[in-house]
């Protein structure tokens, strides 16, 4: 379901103008709830059949418009492609189904479940015979949305997981569409371009100054620090607001949620279907807010950082999971959490800095081409999904986990590398090794496996040496990604430098 809300102070963040106004002001909080569902009670269409979400938020034309601008390309060559490839592609997931009314079905292959793990002083128990599900918080990276990552999002919500995909409108997004409340209450009076201004503003992907580039590996300029400093800030209060909104939900207020949700008919971008069909005490005491995960692909793995450092500011969360964060980005003075936590590092052989965004699944073979990557693209959310589950099953208390039988493929058990037994053949020259990949006989290495995914769903996976491996049973542990650190690893290494050579 989609919401979105009036956060409670609306504000800005920094002295950072564009057109003579604050370019990054928070006057609601949009996000998205990826949730496990009753399929059998989903909320049915006009036409009598369960109603799907389309992939492209509304207002699709013009939303295609802000990824030309953020690629800095002509908007009309890319709203005819979107138009004809991804334009009315819809989410294997129904609008407001009803809330399922047990956990998630047992899995082939899950692995007994270990010890309770940290943070068991904050557990919470079972309500009745209806569970109460783990929650997650998801933040997207720079010219994404609330719907880019929704094949991570999906999955893991088909596991028994609540996960909140927030939709940032702190200028790092491709576009986002704000609905002025009724009140009218705003941090500053928007500056309105083709929209009506009582109505809508909408909020475009924010270039810095005189630094574009400012995400080039080689930029000499270097990361816009203020910029993205204040951005984090802003997202940091965003998920604030979203925890608000999540507490009302669960502690028997959803009629303020539904009352002044802003996603709902007659509003601007709004799916017409709102909120409506939802029965709210379904959601009453469902979700275990006292051990919130939160989740964030590069730019969204930054905040996660900052939102872990301050345990003061954020006692809700527990643990956090980075997929390929933008190191760069995160504010290098901040508070930390005690020591004693236990982190995997690890990277999915043959991915991209894109495998774990829904490009990588839409388009294939433009991610192979121009992002050079290797691993089928379903498999690599797999592997991201599944490693997910095996460090949360590690790190959550039992009592949030009961009842949840995960797969385990046995991810995290992979051996810790050493740095020589890396591949070398296949190296980057160094000023090529944060952006572009370059190897011999590219164009028919990447051709055989195009074939080959057509032929096979299974990964186009290697072992360490770079030999092929055939169908995913023959695999042995490990074969699929390389182990950089982990707390039951051979190899012991300062956390602290490996993340600077990582980043």
């Amino acid at each position: 379901m989609e919401i979105e809300v009036p956060v409670r102070e609306p504000r800005s963040f920094s002295q950072i103008k564009r057109n003579h106004m604050h370019a990054l002001r928070m006057d609601t909080v949009l996000f998205s709830i990826y949730y496990p569902c009753d399929p059998s009670s989903s909320t049915q269409s006009r036409e009598g059949k369960p109603s799907k979400a389309t992939w492209l938020p509304r207002p699709r034309t013009l939303t295609s418009k802000g990824y030309a601008k953020f690629f800095s390309i002509p908007h009309l060559p890319v709203t005819v492609y979107i138009a004809a490839t991804t334009m009315f592609t819809k989410l294997p997931a129904f609008r407001n189904a009803k809330l399922a009314g047990d956990h998630a079905g047992d899995c082939p292959g899950a692995a007994p479940r270990p010890p309770s793990g940290a943070y068991s002083e904050n557990t919470l128990a079972e309500s009745g015979d209806k569970p109460r599900f783990p929650v997650i918080f998801f933040s997207h990276g720079l010219g994404g949305s609330r719907m880019c990552y929704s094949a991570i999002c999906g999955e893991l919500a088909s596991n028994g997981i609540v996960v909140v995909a927030v939709e940032h409108r702190d200028g790092s997004g491709a576009r986002s569409y704000v609905n002025i409340p009724p009140s009218g209450k705003l941090a500053e009076c928007p500056s309105i371009g083709d929209a009506n201004p009582r109505r809508f503003y909408k909020a475009d992907y924010i270039f810095p100054l005189d630094n574009a580039q400012d995400t080039s590996p080689h930029n000499a300029q270097g990361v816009d620090t203020e910029l993205r400093h204040a951005q984090i800030e802003m997202r940091m209060s965003e998920f604030e607001e979203v925890y608000y909104a999540l507490q009302l939900l669960n502690n028997g207020h959803a009629d303020l949620i539904y009352k002044n949700n802003l996603r709902k008919k007659g509003n601007a971008r709004s799916s017409s279907r709102g909120l409506d069909g939802i029965d709210w005490s379904d959601w009453d005491d469902r979700l275990l807010l006292r051990n919130v995960t939160v989740m964030g692909h590069s730019f969204g793995g930054a905040m996660a950082v900052e939102i872990i450092r301050h345990n003061d500011r954020f006692p809700y969360i527990g643990q956090g999971i980075l997929l390929d964060a933008w190191g760069r980005a995160t504010p290098k003075v901040g508070k930390t959490r005690d020591g004693g936590a236990h982190y995997w590092m690890l990277t999915i052989k043959g991915s991209t800095h894109l495998s774990q965004f829904d490009f990588a699944i839409l388009y294939p073979h433009w991610m192979s081409f121009f992002m050079k990557t290797m691993v089928n693209p379903k498999r690599a959310v797999g592997l991201t999904v599944n490693s997910s589950l095996e460090f949360l099953t590690r790190v959550l208390p039992l009592e949030l986990t009961a009842g949840n039988s995960w797969i385990d493929e046995g991810i995290l058990r992979t051996k810790v590398l050493v740095a020589d037994e890396l591949p070398h053949e296949h190296r980057p020259d160094s000023k090529w090794m944060a952006s572009r990949l370059r190897i011999p006989n590219e164009l028919r290495t990447r051709t055989s496996n195009w074939f080959r995914r057509k032929a096979k769903a299974s990964a186009v996976a290697t072992d360490i040496k770079g030999k092929p491996l055939i169908g995913l049973v023959n695999f042995p542990l490990g074969s699929e990604v390389w182990m950089h650190f982990s707390p039951d690893g051979e190899q012991r290494q300062d956390p602290i430098r490996l993340s600077e050579e990582v980043t």
